[in-house]
C-alpha cells in the first residue's frame, strides 16, 4: 500500500506524523519539481540500490547506529526513487534504506520521480553550477547537491562540467572552511585564494582564525597568507613569526635596495626562498649586474 502526500496538505497521516515531520526543514526541495510531487510510503522490500551506485561499501558500526536512530525517530528525510518495473530503484538514501532494513521498519517514506523528470533536475543543477554570477560557496554547494543526491562522483560531475577533477575538489572543499571564513567569501573580504589558505590549516583551527583576522584586519594579498602557511610547515610555530615571515620587504632588503639602485623583494619558500631585483630594461639590467663584479 502507498500512502502519498501533497506538498501543500498531507491527505493522510500514513506515518502519524504531519508533512513537516517527513520533510524537515533542512530537507532540500530542490528535488521536488513543483508544490505537487508526493512523499509516498512505500513498502521496504519494493525498494532496491541503484547498480551504478559508486558507494558499495557500508560501515555496519555506522548503520547500527543509523537504525537506532531510525527505532527512536523514524526516517527524517525522504529517500529519492524511481519506478523500475515493480520496484522502485534508489537515487539517493541507499544508506537511510539499509538502516531502515536493520531497524525492521516495513516502510520508508520517498519521493518518487520518473527518469525524464530526474534527467531535468540533474539538467537544472549542472546549469546552476555553472553560473556566472555564484559565489565559489554557492558552486561549492551545487556540486556537493549532484553528489549526495544523485550519487555522481566528484569525476562525473568535473566531465559534465567540463573541468579537471581536481577543480571539482578544490570547489568542494570549501565547505569545510570555517563559519567565519565562509562568510568573508561569501562578502568577499577574502578571495577564493585567501580561502584555500585557510583550507590548508584544517587542522589546526587556532592558527585558521589567526590567519584569517591577519588577512582582514591586515588586508594580506593571497602571497603573504601563503608564506604564513608556508612558514608553520616548516616549524615555525608562534604566530609573531611566521607572520614576520610574510614581508616581502626586510632591513637587510631596503639596504640592498640602497646599495643596487632599484627594488628587491624576498618571497620565502618551503625550503630557502628566493630574493627578486627588479630592472627596468636591459640597459637598467647590465648597470645592476656591473655592480657585482
Amino acid at each position: 500500500m502507498v500512502y502519498s502526500y501533497n506538498m501543500e496538505k498531507p491527505t493522510k497521516r500514513g506515518l502519524g506524523k504531519g508533512f513537516e515531520a517527513l520533510l524537515p526543514s533542512d530537507f532540500d526541495k530542490s528535488i521536488l519539481l513543483s508544490p505537487q510531487d508526493r512523499i509516498e510510503k512505500i513498502p521496504i522490500n519494493k525498494l532496491s540500490p541503484n547498480p551504478s551506485q559508486p558507494r558499495k561499501h557500508f560501515e555496519e558500526a555506522a548503520l547500527s547506529e543509523l537504525a537506532d536512530s531510525i527505532k527512536q525517530y523514524g526516517v527524517l528525510q525522504p529517500l529519492l526513487v524511481t519506478p523500475q518495473k515493480n520496484l522502485y530503484i534508489i537515487i539517493a538514501g541507499e544508506r537511510r534504506w539499509r538502516a531502515s532494513k536493520k531497524a525492521g521498519l516495513e516502510f520508508v517514506p520517498a519521493v518518487v520521480h520518473q527518469r525524464k523528470e530526474l534527467e531535468q533536475i540533474e539538467i537544472a543543477l549542472i546549469e546552476n553550477v555553472q553560473r556566472v554570477d555564484l559565489t565559489p560557496l554557492e558552486q561549492a554547494i551545487s556540486i556537493e547537491k549532484l553528489h549526495e543526491q544523485f550519487n555522481f562522483t566528484y569525476d562525473d560531475i568535473a566531465k559534465r562540467l567540463g573541468k579537471a577533477s581536481s577543480t571539482i575538489t578544490n570547489i568542494v572543499r570549501l565547505l569545510k572552511l570555517p563559519k567565519k571564513a565562509k562568510e568573508a567569501l561569501t562578502t568577499n573580504k577574502i578571495t577564493e585564494g585567501h580561502a584555500r589558505q585557510v583550507l590548508a590549516l584544517i587542522n589546526q583551527p587556532d592558527k585558521q582564525e589567526f590567519l584569517l583576522n591577519a588577512i582582514l584586519k591586515n588586508n594580506w594579498n593571497v602571497r603573504q597568507a601563503e608564506q604564513f602557511v608556508t612558514s608553520l610547515k616548516t616549524g615555525i610555530k608562534e604566530d609573531k613569526k611566521a607572520s614576520a615571515r610574510t614581508e616581502s620587504e626586510t632591513k637587510e632588503t631596503k639596504n640592498l635596495s640602497n646599495k643596487l639602485g632599484t627594488k628587491v623583494t624576498l618571497k620565502r619558500m618551503a625550503h630557502g626562498g628566493r630574493l627578486e631585483i627588479t630592472y627596468k630594461d636591459d640597459k637598467d639590467l647590465a648597470r645592476i649586474i656591473s655592480l657585482f663584479y
